[in-house]
């Protein structure tokens, strides 16, 4: 008979830890303290999700800048910067978290690329309203998040001028949630993750007035 069991003897919470793919720090393992409660993208979703954004989309990371929700402990931060990308934006509720990805950025060089933000995500977009617009936004929210968020997150991002004209959405999620929106190009899961990808808005036409001219 087994005895029973004690936080003494309960099997120690598993690192946080994740691989670079490609580019500069390939195969570099990216651990965080055991105390982290992260659960960063797996590597054999992000490099299909990699392979694909690179097949598809055939982008100039040097280039591109990239905004990443939820950003965990800098799993796709840290892939962009690593294959070349030079402008990523980091958003992470978690203090500790962002400070994680700052300094792990430092550490690896990256740091003139990567710029971590401490703060909550929905308040973040709403705050930030047509400043900027990325060739990419990336979004990895907590898998327990109800779809009507989801759909407020997509909102969010999709009506205020975060992604450029031929820019993309791509928004992970749990394979059974299943996610319905008019800009929703695709759907690709791998396993229990599922990456949703999401066009643009169409750009609204310009409203005249009523003799032809332009409103400003």
């Amino acid at each position: 008979m087994h005895p029973p069991q004690t936080p003494s003897t309960k099997h120690p919470a598993p690192t946080p830890m994740y691989r670079i793919i490609s580019g500069q720090w390939k195969a570099k393992r990216i651990s965080a303290p055991k105390n982290f409660d992260v659960r960063p993208t797996t590597d054999f979703a992000k490099e299909a999700l990699f392979s694909i954004i690179e097949n598809r989309f055939r982008l100039d990371y040097a280039s591109i800048s990239v905004l990443d929700l939820f950003a965990g402990i800098g799993s796709i931060s840290l892939e962009f910067a690593s294959r070349g990308c030079k402008d990523v934006t980091s958003i992470e509720m978690n203090a500790r978290h962002a400070g994680f990805i700052n300094a792990t950025a430092t550490e690896l060089e990256m740091n003139t690329q990567v710029n971590a933000i401490r703060g909550d995500v929905f308040e973040y977009l709403k705050k930030n309203r047509n400043r900027k617009s990325y060739d990419i936004v990336v979004a990895d929210p907590p898998f327990e998040m109800e779809v009507e968020k989801y759909q407020e997150l997509i909102s969010l991002v999709l009506k205020n001028n975060y992604l450029k004209e031929n820019g993309v959405f791509i928004l992970e999620h749990q394979s059974r949630t299943k996610l319905e929106h008019p800009n929703i190009t695709d759907t690709r899961k791998y396993g229990n993750v599922s990456f949703s990808f999401l066009k643009p808005n169409e750009p609204q036409p310009e409203e005249t007035a009523e003799n032809g001219e332009s409103i400003e």
